[in-house]
């Protein structure tokens, strides 16, 4: 145990490092641990802005060290059984995605802490939702290119029981229980500068027009995602084990509440997080940084998400102006789908066009 982030990632002894630390502190760890050669699983959101993002992959692309994203939800049952669907062409061709996601502990969980401030997080559009643009983008085969948003901070701005600058969270602050409704919380961050509410349309680089919602004041907690091709949609109800997939896709009709195909979200693993997916993404980052080889995050699509969510961010915060996302670096692009096969001792992008 040590509080010093150097002791580990300078250790000679250890070959793979979690950056599981605020947001704003991802680029400069990931980035210390791969010049040392570790293997690096930083978790989602990569960082908060697209410029430290592309620093974490250009550094991974010149150093040759293998780097991970902790993207979970790529591995959540009810993502890949959506995934799968698509896949098989159970609805045709996607044209349309739209996701809303209810965060019914939004004030316990993310306007208690560092999550609150821009600082740290640039705000929720990019933070909580880099899953959820992740998750559209791969439904989708495609990546944001066009984004306008809105929103506001509607409920938690007004609460005047905050805690003072220095003082701890209160030993409940992380509870499924009370708390409700959003009123009665106390104890709220110091600091409190992001939305609470927004509202997100996209046109992706493939055409495909999507559409994110996303609360945190809502009395129930789940994702619902529809997507709608040109042959069917489906949608799904519950985003655990148990919940389920339905598909609309043989006629046209009025209101169904039958859908033409049921599909159950498979059980999770031992009861882990998120569905069961937690345990299956450590699974695949320690095979990966053993092995390498092709995974199903991506460090690209990572970048991805959190330059739509930065891009959005912008945009609600300059009265919902319409905003281009970047595109990465094509030679990184390249280098993160071969399966990162450089090494250490390659030149990066830069150097060779130098050369």
């Amino acid at each position: 145990m040590t509080g010093d982030h150097r002791k580990v990632v300078e250790d000679p002894d250890i070959d793979a490092l979690l950056v599981l630390t605020p947001d704003h502190t991802h680029a400069d760890l990931a980035c210390a641990a791969l010049r040392t050669g570790k293997s690096v699983l930083v978790e989602k959101p990569l960082d908060i802005s697209v410029e430290r993002c592309d620093t974490i992959l250009r550094t991974a692309y010149e150093t040759g060290s293998r780097l991970y994203v902790g993207h979970n939800m790529r591995h959540m049952p009810v993502v890949r059984l959506m995934r799968d669907l698509v896949e098989r062409g159970t609805i045709g061709t996607v044209k349309t995605v739209w996701i809303r996601h209810f965060v019914g502990y939004g004030g316990d969980w993310y306007f208690k802490d560092w999550h609150a401030e821009r600082a740290r997080t640039t705000g929720l559009l990019l933070q909580k939702a880099a899953h959820d643009i992740d998750v559209l983008h791969w439904l989708a085969g495609g990546y944001a290119r066009d984004v306008q948003a809105m929103g506001d901070l509607m409920v938690y701005g007004d609460n005047p029981h905050r805690r003072a600058a220095g003082e701890p969270k209160a030993d409940d602050w992380y509870t499924k229980d009370g708390h409700w409704p959003p009123h009665t919380q106390r104890a709220l961050n110091p600091v409190i500068d992001i939305e609470d509410v927004s509202l997100l349309n996209m046109r992706l680089d493939n055409g495909v027009l999507a559409a994110y919602q996303q609360c945190h004041f809502t009395p129930d907690y789940w994702r619902n995602y529809t997507v709608i091709g040109d042959a069917g949609r489906l949608e799904n109800f519950g985003d655990g084990p148990g919940s389920r997939v339905k598909v609309w896709n043989a006629r046209r009709s009025h209101f169904r509440d039958e859908p033409d195909e049921i599909h159950e979200v498979p059980p999770a693993r031992d009861d882990s997080g998120h569905g069961g997916a937690d345990p299956l993404l450590m699974d695949e980052f320690l095979r990966f940084a053993r092995e390498g080889g092709p995974t199903d995050t991506s460090p690209v699509a990572a970048r991805m998400a959190v330059a739509a969510g930065y891009e959005a961010t912008m945009s609600l915060r300059d009265g919902g102006t319409p905003r281009r996302v970047e595109a990465p670096d094509p030679d990184l692009v390249a280098y993160f789908a071969g399966g990162q096969p450089r090494r250490p001792s390659a030149p990066g992008p830069t150097a060779e066009r130098r050369s």
